[in-house]
């Protein structure tokens, strides 16, 4: 397809998408003359990708080019090259390392991670962005009064690795390496707050049904 019908079934005007292509966020469509390329469905596939993070994850573009260079970085070995692009995503401030609550948090942490044997996430540790998450809001909620613990994390933890199998069996139907580690972050994005709304529906649901409404 040219630039023009790309652009129409994308929904992405063709001034942006010729700025994907400059910033390398788009990879170059195939030459068929000296000002003119043909465009592939791996184009439009990304485009909608390149949407979805900056328009529905809110990234600003220089993060999403960040994203995306680890997804197409094919030097990487696929739970590095997933890993990478998952780190390149915001996350919230990291716990100081002073703070009585954030010391007993990253125990609590580290002995949950003991207790299910995740031995990626101990070995990665504070290197880790979502580990450093983990600890801030079990920290946070210390401080507020409730006692989380790995004991009590631990439930959660599991029902979580029950989520984290499904998406990788969804990752997993893509047919390359490269989609693979795009649907990865789609479903990051996407998948998350689907996740969290239903969370939030669970809640609501069962408190009708004990307490009523």
């Amino acid at each position: 397809m040219r630039l023009a019908e790309l652009s129409e079934r994308s929904g992405v005007s063709t001034s942006m998408i010729k700025y994907y292509l400059r910033q390398g966020m788009l990879a170059p469509g195939r030459k068929v003359g000296a000002t003119t390329a043909d465009y592939d469905e791996s184009h439009l596939r990304r485009l909608r990708l390149v949407r979805a993070l900056i328009e529905v994850g809110r990234l600003p573009v220089a993060t999403a080019k960040e994203v995306l260079g680890h997804v197409d970085d094919d030097s990487l070995g696929r739970t590095i090259r997933l890993g990478a692009a998952m780190w390149a995503l915001p996350h919230g401030p990291d716990p100081d390392d002073s703070d009585e609550f954030v010391i007993a948090a990253r125990q609590e942490v580290d002995r949950l991670l003991g207790n299910l044997g995740w031995t990626t996430a101990r070995e990665l540790g504070s290197l880790s962005p979502d580990h450093r998450a983990l600890v801030v809001a079990v920290a946070t909620l210390r401080r507020l009064g409730f006692t989380w613990d790995a004991d009590l994390m631990e439930p959660y933890a599991e029902l979580m690795h029950q989520v984290a199998v499904r998406d990788l069996d969804f990752v997993e139907t893509q047919p390359t390496d490269a989609e693979k580690a795009e649907s990865a972050v789609a479903a990051t994005i996407l998948f998350e707050p689907a996740l969290r709304a239903l969370h939030r529906l669970a809640q609501e649901e069962e408190s009708a049904r004990r307490y009523g409404l």
